[in-house]
């Protein structure tokens, strides 16, 4: 299936609730240190207001959730793939987006069938501690020649500025978290990204 090719990700529904009204039409939800019914009640509400806005919504981890609310995507880490019940999400009729940095974790990705595929990071990022450096454009075609159709997500220190040569590297969508969530105008930032992705 074809993608948005904006594909900002958020640590609250709130930011959907801010955002999505600008015109983004695919998001993921990323909530790491939440459970219970706190957890429940943000997907929840992610997925209400992305139902709304007519926006994809992916959960970021939480299979189960999202299993038990009827959301339609998830992503997984490769830790999370250790744990992740893949045969259950897929009855649930749910599509799997997967996290690669190297070539054994593109293996095991391609061998579950993936609805997308990510690299990362492409430049440096500043979210979170990562083992890898920095992918780089190169390896972004590299990627799109081994996996062919199934779309492929650049992320890790993207910008509006970096976009367009994420796109001619080969990749059909690009993701972002800080270059909106720290930016000081985060609506202006969002209509850039919208058109710059256009």
């Amino acid at each position: 299936m074809a993608l948005p090719r904006f594909y900002p990700i958020f640590d609250d529904a709130d930011w959907l609730r801010r955002l999505l009204p600008l015109g983004v039409g695919l998001v993921q939800l990323r909530i790491k240190e939440m459970a219970g019914a706190a957890l429940h009640a943000q997907i929840a509400q992610a997925q209400s207001l992305s139902r709304a806005h007519g926006a994809i919504l992916v959960v970021n981890d939480h299979w189960q959730v999202a299993i038990d609310l009827g959301c339609d995507w998830v992503h997984l880490g490769q830790e999370d793939l250790d744990t992740a019940d893949i045969p259950a999400i897929r009855r649930a009729g749910i599509r799997i987006g997967l996290s690669t940095h190297d070539h054994a974790e593109l293996d095991r990705a391609l061998a579950l069938a993936p609805d997308y595929v990510a690299l990362g990071p492409v430049y440096p990022t500043i979210l979170k501690q990562m083992k890898w450096h920095e992918q780089g454009l190169d390896r972004l075609t590299e990627w799109k020649r081994l996996i062919g159709d199934t779309p492929l997500v650049a992320i890790g220190g993207m910008s509006v500025a970096r976009a367009r040569g994420a796109f001619e590297a080969g990749a059909d969508v690009v993701s972002a978290v800080t270059d909106i969530t720290l930016n000081a105008d985060p609506e202006v930032r969002v209509r850039q990204w919208i058109k710059v992705t256009a």
